[in-house]
């Protein structure tokens, strides 16, 4: 049993009274500029999941779709459902699947596009994706 004290400090007091310091998410923002338009992504890596937030213009919140990868041990492909929405659905569940893939955790995947066409924004998020993955730029200290 852990008790932490959410507003005022990182360290946790675990049950037998030690402070540990736990692990906290990876949070990393991207964005491309392509055809006058802003493309963006929030990229959120915890111990077990991924979440990436893609979108056009603003950070929004658009259709998710969820990937499960298969563990390491069977052969198969990546599992993956919409969560919600109904407009860029192939895009989410597509770039959800590449990236529980990639990197063997749960994937999340919101794609939120106002003009653009779907087709056209896949290689824009595409490569934001690929820079998330491979590291990012603007790293976001976490905080409590």
């Amino acid at each position: 049993m852990l008790i932490c004290e959410v507003f005022l400090s990182r360290p946790c007091i675990t049950k037998s009274g030690k402070e540990e310091d736990l692990e906290r998410a990876n949070v990393i923002k991207e964005e491309i500029n392509e055809q006058d338009t802003r493309f963006l992504a929030v990229y959120v890596e915890a111990k077990n999941s991924i979440m990436i937030m893609l979108s056009e213009k603003e950070d929004k919140l658009g259709t998710l779709a969820i990937a499960v990868p298969k563990p390491r041990d069977l052969l198969g492909q990546v599992s993956s459902s919409v969560l919600m929405g109904d407009k860029n659905v192939i895009t989410s569940r597509m770039f959800a699947e590449y990236v529980a893939a990639k990197k063997g955790k749960i994937a999340m995947v919101s794609v939120y596009l106002e003009r653009v066409g779907e087709m056209q924004a896949q290689a824009f998020f595409m490569h934001l994706i690929d820079k998330l993955i491979k590291g990012g730029s603007q790293k976001e200290p976490a905080t409590v």
